[in-house]
């Protein structure tokens, strides 16, 4: 039987496998652990990106590229669907487990996300909805710079209780273009991760849509490179959900998500983020969620939008 784990192998070794025509590198460590080099030190690639997101929500999305209206100053946009909202956003493609190690006076840090999270057991929102996961690998994508110490997959394979040659990780920097599609990917898994902040029973969301602009890579300079990642959902991401509730709950849920109802709403993230001094908490949890969201009640036939695009601000953040 098919796991999130072993649903997400497929697109891993679809990596492997064609890792010079995406530009790629893989790495196999000493211990067995597989590495996939996906913008560290080498190019990566738009496809890989996708691959990597499909990876990241094991399988159950459909994630692809599409261009925008005519009228629409940026061209490319990205659509993510899935029918399985629940468990490919929040129980996997979330990057709920924060990982650090220290090794030579250096510490690695990486945000964790993927259907490893589900063995991996460190989080409330695994056990909250009772993900479970019986596959003997484990595959994980890390939001980082640079590749992970041996020391660390030893520590995450025993988290999970795997063998660390069972152990999967694509590695993806932010200011990459493989790091662009897998982060901006993310635009249902944010309104999945409000919705549950608004006390919203998410299991009543059984389809998810969403679209946002494709931001443009930028090396060597992480802050302006997470900007822009989230500059584009939380100004340009558009996303529909279809619910299983009544109208009143339907309406509700349309008018609290967007990211327009934050008091943070309006200043480019990079700024915001300086702002802040550098400090996620500080910034107000309103603010991370999609544009303009559409939700359709599945019992009442009614559909409830609210929301606006920012073009401006979203110009501004990708240097147009």
């Amino acid at each position: 039987m098919e796991t999130p784990n072993t649903f997400a192998l497929h697109a891993f070794k679809a990596l492997c496998d064609n890792a010079d025509h995406l530009r790629v590198k893989k790495h196999v460590l000493d211990n067995g652990a597989t590495i996939i080099d996906a913008g560290c030190e080498c190019t990566g690639s738009i496809e890989a990106g996708l691959i990597i997101t499909r990876l990241c929500m094991a399988g159950l999305s459909t994630v692809s590229l599409t261009m925008a209206e005519p009228d629409s100053v940026w061209p490319t946009l990205i659509q993510v669907s899935t029918s399985q909202p629940l468990l490919s956003c929040l129980g996997c493609q979330y990057a709920g487990w924060n990982l650090q190690i220290k090794e030579n006076d250096k510490t690695y840090r990486a945000m964790a996300s993927g259907p490893g999270r589900i063995k991996s057991g460190k989080e409330k929102l695994i056990e909250e909805f009772g993900f479970t996961d019986n596959a003997e690998s484990a595959t994980f994508v890390l939001e980082a710079d640079s590749l992970p110490p041996l020391s660390l997959t030893e520590q995450i394979a025993a988290d999970c209780g795997i063998s660390a040659s069972n152990l999967c990780i694509a590695v993806t920097p932010t200011g990459s273009l493989a790091g662009c599609v897998q982060i901006a990917s993310r635009v249902v898994e944010v309104a999945m991760h409000k919705a549950h902040e608004l006390k919203f029973p998410v299991e009543k969301i059984v389809e998810g849509i969403g679209t946002t602009p494709l931001p443009p890579p930028i090396a060597n300079d992480p802050i302006t490179a997470m900007g822009r990642t989230n500059d584009t959902m939380l100004y340009a991401g558009r996303v529909h959900l279809f619910v299983d509730v009544d109208s009143d709950q339907a309406q509700s849920l349309a008018n609290d998500l967007p990211s327009c109802n934050s008091k943070d709403y309006g200043t480019p993230f990079a700024e915001l983020f300086k702002q802040y001094e550098y400090d996620f908490f500080k910034i107000d949890p309103a603010l991370f969620s999609p544009s303009c969201v559409t939700v359709s009640s599945l019992i009442s036939g009614k559909s409830f939008s609210s929301g606006k695009v920012n073009h401006e601000l979203l110009n501004k953040s990708f240097a147009l």
